[in-house]
């Protein structure tokens, strides 16, 4: 039953729009279907090591360091909100119509950002300790934090994958052609807006 409850609280996590889902559909639109795979895969790496770090008691650490957690928050809410700012600012040059250099940089690139970005947020192990302790039953043996990550990983995976094939089909890529400096530049307002909430919470 409590993998039921799991299932049900990630799956509205997973589509509800942040960083992440920000990550898949800037590299969805802006580079291949490969490149847009990569930085899930990579999101999905950063999901999976909060999962465990959840599953096996992190948020001790935090709660006995709180000082730890606030850094953390403010160095991961300004590195968020830099991206964003890099990407009005690319938005916004003359003469560039906002295309980002994802085809150059590549999946290994798309990987580590989509990584990193997720890795940034140390919200997202408050959320899944949060998950953890409404869901999990009393006394819970360690296959219950793996089932439940497992569980998070098969949610993600396929909502990433709907949303990366549904964003890479070309009738999508050709209408972000037409508008493509100002997608640029409310997907990087968003980011700012993340990320400056986020570090301004670890004040």
């Amino acid at each position: 039953m409590f993998l039921v409850t799991v299932a049900l609280i990630w799956t509205v996590a997973a589509v509800t729009p942040g960083p992440n889902v920000l990550v898949a559909i800037r590299c969805s639109i802006n580079g291949s279907r490969r490149t847009a795979f990569a930085s899930v895969a990579g999101t999905l790496c950063g999901t999976a090591l909060w999962g465990l770090a959840g599953a096996f008691g992190i948020t001790a650490l935090f709660t006995a360091a709180p000082l730890a957690y606030a850094i953390l928050k403010i160095v991961g809410g300004v590195y968020i909100a830099y991206l964003g700012a890099r990407m009005i600012w690319k938005a916004r040059r003359p003469g560039s119509l906002g295309e980002t250099d994802l085809a150059t940089k590549g999946p290994g690139w798309a990987f580590r950002l989509g990584f990193v970005t997720n890795i940034a947020n140390p919200k997202s192990a408050a959320f899944v300790a949060g998950l953890f302790a409404a869901a999990l039953p009393a006394d819970p043996t360690w296959w219950h934090g793996l089932a439940a990550v497992a569980v998070m990983l098969t949610i993600s995976a396929t909502w990433y994958t709907i949303l990366v094939l549904s964003l890479t089909h070309h009738r999508v890529a050709s209408a972000y052609r037409a508008m493509r400096r100002r997608v640029d530049l409310v997907t990087g307002a968003l980011f700012v807006g993340f990320g400056s909430a986020l570090a301004l919470a670890g004040r």
